[in-house]
């Protein structure tokens, strides 16, 4: 048992099940499955990689007890019929053979069966849902992704409001589905009782308006899922592991679930015989900031609140998930506030999370950075990726295997993507020589990070994995053809990312205007007599102090010391509405500048993924950030910046500073020069367009087996 996290290492129980630790992978939709809700090879090695890493039990998220009536995608797991059960088994089968345990979440979509709508089925619910309120979700869809997501497919929704023969009929598919699970060597069954599911849709007063026994009270509202539960009982016995997973509250729902009655139900489930309860939330989906921060919160330990309240009235034991850190999982579980910690963003990141910190190394753990990769994918109906882990979903295709013959290479760039090159490459057995012409490795990522602070965190952690592989780093060195001969390489890892250049906007050579560059020599201190014009000498004083004594070194530090002092003024204008822009100025609003945020693009925040974009854009208002998509003829004056609407109508906004943040664009004229020279040469990141850090992950990661 690791000294460090004795409560999380410590061994548990679920009903009959022995569980060998507190961490669980939760249950996710990963639309990994093959046609007809099958299970295959890229499934079986996505959850025996987790089982190999160490946590207590995997759950299948979204396993269709209906399939195709009531699932949410094309590609989710089901168990529907007898012919799924080979496929179950099968991942079962390498669960097992890696020592976890394996759930199973048994799922019917109701209300949001996207599936149902798509096929112009009638969706299943207590109630013909009342007309959504105006919110700003559609808002958050870049106008071409609109026509990918899944709901483009819906011309219609028709409903079904299920009478008593339906609610027994659902109950048998879920007590079928069950004993389906039993029989393939699962080794337990949540059924999904909230997220505004069947369940949760009878479950909330607000959308169940009934009056006959599945609506009123509370007791009425949770008869379905009571009567699942003793069906399913009934059917897979008395000491197989059951429980449900509920919302401990529908945040931002008018006269939705509360946390009393989410005590409640978790009292009436305890009575009906499950083994467990799992402690999530729902919200409401019209509302982009709730739709992103429910069940997938942004906002650390979100529903432990809840989760500690349902403990209390409770015996059986509580598990709960939502941005915990393993230091605060463990201190909770110690103090008996819960029992077990699901996680799932972070076990994407890293599989073997729960293995390193049994092992005493939670340095070495690979850090999620919440950019919601994972779960937008969702809304396009693609398969479950990470940003960091580019072997998410990939595990196959993008594993580290020891090379066939050793290879000298070298990587030019020491970005995210030239250091996740040169980490994999030594990982695989090469020499690896990494060329940085700058001071320090990070490249763009350490401003980045600034705006952002959990950037900082995977910054970090390759700059660890660097220094304690034998990688031969060589700081302030250009990749000088001189140099590259002396080097001898057999092959050359091109990493150096974007070139910026500040686009043509009337005014922007004048001295308020700053481009992304000028940021990030000012923010890191380098080169700064390029701002002589644009910055007074005291503040260059500043700046250059900042990187001697190393402060500059630290985004962290610098957030800090940002909230007392910035060489800018109150009023700033930032052109371009893209991940950068957006970030930049939530960090600015955040320290009293009033921001607006100005772009020809008739929606922002692209290069977010649209969950993250959601909060992001969102948070941005409620900090006061003014943003103005679709603008042209913009221009920069003295003190003001001036565009024009679609209608044609002109627009002065007050700017003591200007920050352009576009420009970027992929620089490969390094890369052809060495092409024409004779080496042998991939590219990586940034260098072949923008593609943030998750471009430049899977970029290394696909070199790394390419060599």
């Amino acid at each position: 048992m690791s000294s460090s996290f004795p409560h999380l290492m410590q061994p548990g129980r679920i009903g009959s099940m022995a569980l060998k630790n507190r961490i669980f992978m939760t249950a996710m939709g990963d639309n990994l499955a093959e046609e007809d809700g099958m299970c295959g090879a890229r499934t079986r090695a996505y959850y025996a990689a987790r089982a190999k890493g160490g946590a207590a039990m995997l759950t299948v998220g979204s396993v269709s007890v209906g399939y195709p009536v009531g699932s949410n995608c094309q590609w989710q797991v089901a168990l529907s019929g007898d012919r799924h059960i080979p496929s179950i088994k099968g991942v079962a089968d390498v669960v097992h053979e890696h020592g976890a345990k394996l759930a199973l979440q048994l799922h019917f979509g109701g209300l949001v069966a996207m599936t149902d709508m798509k096929e112009g089925r009638p969706v299943w619910c207590p109630s013909v849902p009342l007309p959504p309120k105006p919110g700003d979700v559609m808002d958050g869809f870049l106008l071409e992704e609109i026509a990918q997501a899944d709901f483009a497919n819906v011309k219609e929704v028709s409903f079904k409001v299920m009478t008593a023969q339906d609610a027994e009929h659902l109950i048998q598919m879920f007590a079928d589905a069950a004993a389906r699970a039993k029989e393939a060597g699962a080794d337990g069954v949540e059924l999904h009782g909230g997220h505004g599911y069947i369940f949760s849709s009878f479950i909330s007063p607000a959308s169940n308006r009934r009056t006959d026994e599945y609506g009123g009270p509370l007791e009425n509202r949770a008869r379905l899922l009571i009567d699942a539960v003793k069906a399913v009982r009934s059917q897979v016995g008395q000491d197989y592991p059951v429980w449900c997973k509920i919302d401990e509250e529908e945040f931002g729902k008018e006269g939705g679930i509360t946390l009393e009655e989410a005590k409640g139900l978790a009292k009436l489930l305890q009575s009906a015989g499950v083994d467990a309860i799992t402690a999530s939330s729902y919200a409401d989906q019209s509302q982009g900031k709730y739709h992103s921060g429910s069940n997938i919160p942004h906002e650390p330990e979100l529903m432990i609140p809840g989760a500690i309240a349902i403990k209390s009235v409770l015996d059986v034991p509580v598990i709960t998930s939502g941005r915990i850190e393993p230091e605060a999982a463990d201190k909770y579980i110690g103090e008996g506030k819960f029992d077990f910690v699901a996680m799932g963003r972070k076990l994407l990141a890293d599989p073997d999370l729960p293995n390193k910190l049994k092992a005493g190394k939670p340095q070495d753990v690979r850090p999620c950075i919440y950019c919601y990769a994972c779960v937008s994918q969702i809304y396009f109906s693609k398969n479950v990726k990470c940003a960091v882990n580019p072997e998410t979903a990939f595990e196959r295709e993008r594993a580290i295997e020891p090379a066939v013959g050793r290879k000298h290479v070298v990587v030019i760039g020491g970005g995210p993507g030239g250091m996740e090159s040169a980490r994999r490459l030594a990982l695989k057995g090469h020499k690896v020589t990494l060329l940085e012409q700058s001071d320090r490795l990070g490249g763009t990522i350490q401003f980045a990070s600034i705006a952002y602070a959990p950037n900082e965190r995977i910054l970090n952690w390759l700059k660890r994995q660097v220094a304690a592989l034998s990688i031969d780093v060589r700081l302030k060195t250009s990749a000088t053809p001189e140099l590259l001969k002396v080097l001898d390489p057999d092959e050359i890892v091109v990493a150096t990312g974007a070139i910026r250049t500040m686009p043509p906007i009337p005014g922007g050579d004048r001295a308020n205007v700053f481009s992304g560059d000028d940021m990030r020599r000012l923010v890191l201190g380098e080169n700064l007599d390029t701002l002589k014009g644009k910055t007074s000498w005291t503040t260059r004083i500043a700046a250059k102090a900042g990187s001697l004594t190393g402060v500059t070194r630290s985004p962290e530090l610098i957030r800090e010391a940002t909230k007392a002092w910035m060489p800018l003024g109150d009023k700033i204008v930032i052109i371009g509405g893209e991940l950068v822009g957006v970030e930049l100025a939530e960090f600015l609003a955040e320290r009293g500048r009033k921001v607006t945020v100005v772009d020809e693009a008739p929606r922002l925040g692209a290069g977010l993924h649209i969950v993250r974009r959601w909060r992001a854009l969102s948070e941005a208002r409620d900090l006061g950030v003014v943003l103005l998509p679709g603008m042209n003829d913009i221009a920069i004056g003295d003190d003001r910046v001036t565009f024009t609407d679609a209608d044609g109508q002109n627009h002065v906004v007050e700017a003591d500073n200007v920050i352009v943040a576009k420009g970027a664009t992929g620089n490969l004229a390094l890369a052809d020069s060495l092409t024409a020279a004779g080496f042998k040469v991939h590219t990586v990141g940034d260098c072949n367009g923008v593609g943030y850090i998750e471009g430049a992950m899977a970029d290394a990661a696909d070199v790394a087996v390419a060599i």
